[in-house]
């Protein structure tokens, strides 16, 4: 049990993972620092919170492990900001969708103080905002947790097992190898739902009110914030433009088929894909 789990702006993640804390002990002592002063007073009646603090650095000032929460592009600069207040030995890990900048940079802002080991539990929702938080939200979901070749290994282990006592099933790999993961399982997917609607809303409005559960399932994600995505794709632009390049690869395959009406590759295609979403794992 850690004697004091700092949750640092708080969204649907941050929330969930407080909440998670409390429920399987994994903190004595949870304290949450949100920007908003209206959102930190909401948070004050929250039974998983027992302190909120006005300031990133008077809450981190007594941690034994930071959660960075915020969007990607403000976790570099929390960091920095909360770095002259940690206590000797902290560890800080954080869950953006994006590591290798977030990782690299991190460690230089603590060291030699404290600990930065990235992490990134993946799930989510197509809702925002720390109030639609559960505390199952990670639990049987994946964990990145990405550690540098120099990173400490007892300071990796602890946020390792952190992301373990809340549920999730920890996977360790690079921050780059991760940056590659999920510009193709995760980024590529929110991309190609965005742009089918995109594309949807040109044509008759009326069109999706006919629209049956297939339409429904392969865009839900175009309902997520786009003002989080912006930022998610700025920061792995490199790599999602290379998930990008081999998915027109596929599709220019595919229309090349069915322009030559050679419907034995088109079933061949089909079939692969089939039977790559049937190996799927059940969901949590």
């Amino acid at each position: 049990m850690l004697p004091q789990l700092t949750l640092l702006a708080p969204g649907l993640l941050g929330g969930s993972v407080a909440r998670a804390a409390r429920a399987r002990g994994a903190a004595r002592r949870i304290v949450i620092w949100a920007r908003r002063p209206e959102t930190r007073l909401a948070l004050r009646e929250q039974p998983w919170c027992d302190a909120v603090a006005d300031t990133p650095e008077e809450a981190a000032r007594e941690a034994s492990l930071v959660v960075l929460a915020a969007p990607v592009d403000r976790i570099v600069p929390l960091a920095r900001q909360i770095a002259p207040a940690l206590p000797a030995g902290a560890l800080v890990t954080d869950v953006g969708s994006v590591k290798g900048d977030i990782a690299r940079l991190g460690a230089a802002a603590l060291a030699p103080r404290a600990h930065f080991v990235g992490a990134h539990p993946m799930a989510g929702s197509d809702k925002t905002g720390w109030e639609h938080g559960t505390a199952e939200l990670v639990q049987r979901r994946t964990c990145f947790v990405t550690p540098l070749p120099d990173s400490d290994p007892r300071a990796v282990e602890q946020v390792a097992e952190f992301w373990r006592t809340l549920g999730a099933e920890v996977v360790s790999v690079s921050p780059d190898e991760h940056d590659e993961i999920v510009a193709h399982i995760s980024h590529l997917p929110q991309v190609v739902a965005s742009a089918l609607c995109a594309f949807l809303a040109t044509r008759n409005p009326a069109w999706r009110n006919h629209a049956g559960g297939g339409l429904r399932d392969t865009t839900r994600i175009a309902g997520s914030d786009p003002q989080l995505w912006r930022t998610i794709l700025e920061q792995n632009r490199d790599e999602v433009l290379r998930a990008l390049d081999g998915f027109e690869t596929e599709l220019h395959a595919l229309r090349v088929a069915l322009s030559n009406r050679d419907f034995t590759e088109i079933t061949a295609r089909m079939e692969r894909g089939k039977a790559y979403r049937d190996q799927f794992r059940p969901r949590p």
